[in-house]
């Protein structure tokens, strides 16, 4: 690192909210520190001593460190907001001189294990020729207490992916990319980075999550690649079939997906590259069905036909062969003994499940899916060992748990997940050893997770599925739910029993799903209130004062435990974004937080992980509680279901604060406390089915604050976006081979 120098220019916009004082000129100093740094953007805001003025640069610029000498060119403007700025439109980036600027720029978290006392020690022993040494002399920082050779390992390793980021850093810099982007990039790659990027920039899109296609076209313009390029062409076609995965889709109206990629990539006559990856096996093609009397051909990537292809053939194996076990139904035992009466729907619903191989019971709130399942375990009792209980989230599980006295645990669990070698350990060879698997909430199963599952159901075990149809559907591809409805049998559970009726959670969600208007009106003695509020930033603080004040005090509930704010979407005043900072810094302020990147996480934090970790297994939308910050080791420590992960903070893009949540993310689990948004701001996300998944996350209290003008439009609609999946393709493509009949590709 000693000589780099790094040289970055953008045009100059001048933002809203601001006045422009002077003209272009230039002001250098010493980074003292990075307020915030966007992941994708390159936009940086970081405090610069000028002169022994502390100055606030703002603007789109490489990755800055504290300590480091920076040459800005720019503007200044007072931001009618944060005051005086200096905008920069071009910047010149050294490695510190001298020693209270390399001790700066070791100790700002940049090497993980070098912490601010660490970065002193060694300026301490080496003075200016500090970042020499680590750079050429490694083995003499040996003489430093606390650094021992397993602790110098660890440094050279970080300095050379240090020194590999800035390399690629310069290296997309040239190419106008933002230079922000190299520590994902190095982190995939490594040493390979250069090469990659200039032989192969799509895979940027491809292997990167975060790093959109958008980044990965510019960077291979820059290199040269022509827009009607096959490489580009073929890149744009996977790219928008993986994002059509991440909205639901397991397939897609080849049509629609042409119209889509030739908009996209503002170009024409794309068809010859589709064949060209329908031909080597990337893009499956076939007819999904009639719509409209139309046959409508679809395409869909590889994986997914064998996701889907598989899971039909699991389910014909399971329903075509025997149970080793046949319990006898004895209703009138059970009843005496757990002292309720079943209702018909229960007694028929429990004597198919019983009954059949492979059957779904579905219901709403209030309709006894519960006492189901605690039938159907009585039932199988003598065999306790032989029944597994399982769902896709450890809180559905944890549920699962406390509702029937039984284990159950996520279905990763269950099929013991191997983080190491990133495969389940239960599969077709090593089956599950059970007479009758039952899933919870399972309507949020997703494609890939089904297939693997039903991969591991031996033959001879009965499966029962249990979820609720009318929910929003999994977070990940597929509609898996909705789809076996129609090819499994099936129990509904209508009857909503005496004791819930007494629940308005539970009549304003059967009223919301059938098209009603709940009711509004409060009493004492509720358990749904509804507090209304048109000013969003009144609403948004009235949403802070009900979790920070007045429901601990007087509901006596936990606003860490029992509270949880869901809201219909990420942005916006009332959006999960700003409600976790405002509730951040209400419930659990911090003096020394963990911030990197701009975020900052403080100890007792609630955070959910946003994507699936297999070497930490942790899954997308699992909670936990942030137990330590190591500033020293630039970890972060964070408890999930009582277990213990270690996270470094290059690696805390994975978190989000989970004060607030997306009713999409929190399905599938409940709360006794749901406090809930629901404003004429959010119009484009409010649907019934969103609503009434949010409604039935309260366990105890529901507390909606918003317009009744919100609530009318979410219960008018009822636009359920269609998913499209090729599950039910593949039951047809089934009956018509085993039928001997021919099926249209």
């Amino acid at each position: 690192m000693p000589g780099l120098f790094l040289c970055f220019g953008r045009g100059l916009h001048s933002p809203w909210g601001s006045i422009i004082l002077l003209s272009m000129e230039w002001i250098h100093g010493s980074v003292e520190r990075v307020t915030f740094q966007s992941a994708e953007g390159g936009f940086v805001v970081a405090k610069l001593l000028v002169q022994g003025e502390s100055v606030c640069i703002v603007g789109k610029m490489p990755s800055v460190q504290p300590g480091e000498h920076v040459r800005c060119k720019g503007v200044w403007r007072v931001h009618l907001r944060h005051g005086r700025q200096f905008v920069v439109e071009d910047c010149h980036i050294q490695a510190p001189a001298d020693s209270v600027a390399i001790r700066m720029y070791l100790g700002s978290g940049m090497i993980r294990g070098v912490g601010p006392v660490m970065a002193g020690r060694i300026v301490e022993q080496f003075g200016i020729d500090s970042l020499r040494v680590i750079d050429e002399e490694p083995d003499k920082l040996l003489k430093i207490s606390g650094v021992g050779p397993h602790r110098l390992a660890n440094i050279q390793k970080q300095w050379k992916k240090h020194q590999e980021v800035r390399e690629v850093m310069i290296f997309l810099s040239q190419h106008g990319v933002s230079t922000l982007l190299a520590q994902k990039i190095v982190r995939a790659y490594g040493s390979r980075s250069k090469e990659i990027l200039k032989e192969r920039p799509y895979d940027l899109a491809r292997d990167l999550r975060g790093i959109g296609f958008k980044t990965a076209d510019h960077l291979a313009e820059s290199m040269g690649i022509a827009r009607d390029a096959p490489q580009r062409i073929q890149a744009g076609i996977l790219h928008v079939m993986w994002e059509l995965s991440n909205e639901g889709h397991t397939c897609f109206p080849e049509d629609l997906l042409i119209q889509k990629v030739e908009e996209m990539l503002d170009v024409k006559e794309i068809g010859g590259e589709l064949t060209v990856l329908q031909q080597e096996g990337s893009i499956i093609p076939f007819n999904r069905g009639e719509i409209d009397r139309e046959r409508v051909k679809c395409v869909a990537l590889a994986p997914f036909v064998r996701y889907e292809e598989g899971i039909a053939l699991h389910i014909h194996r399971l329903m075509s062969t025997s149970s080793s076990y046949n319990p006898e139904i004895q209703l009138a035992l059970f009843e005496s003994e757990h002292n309720i009466e079943l209702g018909e729907e229960q007694k028929q619903a429990l004597k198919s499940a019983c009954s059949e191989k492979v059957h779904i019971i579905t219901g709403g709130p209030g309709t006894g899916k519960s006492t189901m399942i605690r039938a159907i375990l009585a039932h199988f009792n003598n065999a306790p060992r032989r029944v597994l209980f399982a769902a896709p989230t450890g809180k559905a599980a944890k549920r699962m748990t406390e509702v029937t006295g039984h284990y159950a645990q996520t279905m990763h669990a269950l099929l013991e997940f191997d983080g190491a070698s990133r495969a389940f350990r239960r599969n077709e060879k090593e089956p599950l050893d059970a007479e009758l698997i039952v899933i919870d909430e399972a309507s949020m199963i997703d494609t890939r997770l089904m297939y693997q599952f039903l991969c591991a159901v031996p033959s001879h075990a009965r499966l029962i599925l249990v979820g609720d149809v009318d929910q929003l559907p999994s977070v990940g591809a597929g509609n898996i739910l909705q789809d076996l409805i129609h090819e499994l049998p099936a129990s509904h559970l209508r009857q909503i029993f005496r004791q819930a009726r007494a629940s308005n959670i539970v009549v304003n969600a059967h009223r919301v799903n059938e098209g009603q208007f709940p009711f509004l009106k409060n009493r004492k003695t509720s358990d749904f209130f509804f507090l209304e509020e048109e000013e969003p930033q009144k609403a948004a603080q009235m949403i802070v004062d009900l979790v920070v004040q007045r429901l601990p005090k007087g509901k006596g509930l936990d606003p860490f435990r029992d509270i949880q704010v869901l809201s219909p979407m990420k942005r916006g005043l009332l959006g999960v974004d700003a409600l976790n900072q405002q509730l951040q810094q209400s419930l659990n302020p911090s003096n020394n937080p963990m911030t990197y990147m701009g975020r900052s996480f403080h100890v007792g934090d609630r955070v959910m992980q946003t994507k699936n970790n297999y070497d930490k297994g942790v899954y997308n939308g699992e909670m936990g509680v942030i137990q330590g910050l190591d500033q020293e080791e630039q970890e972060l420590i964070l408890n999930i279901e009582g277990k213990s992960v270690v996270y470094a903070y290059s690696e805390t893009d994975q978190l989000t604060l989970a004060y607030a949540v997306s009713i999409h993310k929190f399905q599938g689990s409940e709360c006794p406390c749901i406090v809930m948004p629901v404003h004429t701001t959010h119009f484009m996300m409010l649907t019934r089915n969103l609503l009434y998944t949010g409604i039935t996350r309260a366990r105890k209290l529901l507390v909606i604050v918003g317009t009744p003008k919100a609530v009318g439009i979410a219960v008018r609609t009822h636009r359920i976006k269609e998913r499209y999946t090729g599950l039910t393709y593949q039951f047809q493509k089934l009956r018509s081979s085993l039928s001997g009949a021919p099926c249209e590709e």
